[in-house]
């Protein structure tokens, strides 16, 4: 079992680039083709261009959420009954207060600053129709220009942990907000997680994320690339043991085959529920939300692990990258249950 952590005003707190998620389901092919967009991959957007791709998809039906990696997994334990919080920053515009109201349907509150200088950050998500495929372009906008932490300081102080994505590792400000907040967490003697995010991110930021992985953190979350890419090894036994050997706990989704976690020298591996794919985005961040409610609620590795398994399933069986039914999401713990 974990030890169960003191109880505090929020049982996560999580800082993020704090994007705005527009979803579409359609057969894409043609579409990103006559306009230079390449298939599968994120393509970096300024906001004139996002608006005008945006605009020409509005007849098939866009679905618009709050998004970004640390969003979709505290928005996950929100619905998951956790009492979560989330930090970042958007435009002071229409689709920066959606994003504050997605937020507050998800975990009843939250801790996010306003920027009246840039626009809310967004990611356009077209999914196809055919395979799942997810082609995304992407405006950081205001997400990335963040200041201070302001008093999202005091959250951290009034949580249980404290959950980061790399992302934000990969330039300024928002590098120094993430160790600003773990180091919130640490004199706290408040666990820090860490989603390792991208293998391109990883590859940017190596040094700097293996040192505050040592410094700071508690909890490593990454897949099969991006612990190739951290660890410089093919070697997935290996790899993961050199990321066991500096935190307490590291988990390693795999995907189809399932995932390992590592707690302290115990070792447990978890499957998966198998599922129809319509869109797969968001898997890894629904995961670390059905394992870290887990955590915090003092379950065993095994139990946490099946939680994740199951709410990474729920995910790619539909559009969107939160599981927003909160009474499914009740009944996903409850399974979970018969695996502990």
């Amino acid at each position: 079992m974990y030890e169960r952590l003191p109880d505090r005003k929020y049982d996560v707190a999580g800082l993020g680039n704090a994007l705005v998620d527009a979803l579409v389901l359609m057969d894409e092919g043609d579409f990103l083709a006559e306009r230079g967009i390449t298939r599968g991959q994120m393509t970096p957007v300024d906001d004139q261009k996002w608006g005008a791709i945006h605009g020409e998809l509005k007849h098939h039906g866009v679905e618009i959420q709050s998004g970004g990696s640390c969003g979709n997994t505290i928005a996950g334990l929100g619905f998951l009954g956790a009492q979560a919080i989330y930090a970042g920053q958007v435009g002071d515009d229409k689709l920066g207060h959606l994003f504050a109201d997605r937020m507050i349907e998800a975990c009843g509150q939250h801790a996010l600053s306003w920027s009246r200088k840039v626009a809310t950050g967004k990611c356009l998500s077209i999914v196809s129709t055919i395979d799942a495929e997810r082609t995304m372009l992407t405006d950081l906008g205001a997400a990335v220009t963040m200041d201070g932490l302001g008093s999202f300081d005091e959250v951290i102080r009034n949580s249980r942990l404290v959950h980061i994505t790399g992302y934000l590792l990969l330039g300024e400000p928002m590098a120094s907000r993430a160790e600003e907040a773990m180091a919130v967490g640490v004199q706290e003697q408040i666990p820090v997680s860490l989603d390792v995010a991208d293998p391109f991110v990883v590859n940017m930021v190596k040094e700097r994320m293996w040192g505050l992985i040592e410094e700071f953190v508690d909890i490593v979350f990454m897949n099969e690339e991006e612990a190739k890419a951290l660890t410089g090894t093919d070697d997935l036994d290996a790899a993961i043991e050199a990321v066991a050997d500096v935190v307490d706990t590291v988990v390693m989704k795999l995907g189809s085959r399932g995932s390992v976690v590592i707690h302290r020298g115990e070792r447990i591996e978890a499957g998966v529920f198998p599922v129809e794919a319509v869109d797969t985005t968001g898997a890894g961040d629904a995961y670390a939300a059905g394992f870290l409610y887990g955590y915090v609620h003092g379950w065993g590795a095994r139990r946490s692990a099946d939680l994740g398994a199951r709410i990474a399933s729920m995910t790619v069986g539909q559009l969107g990258a939160v599981v927003r039914d909160a009474g499914r999401m009740q009944a996903a713990i409850e399974a979970s249950a018969t695996s502990a």
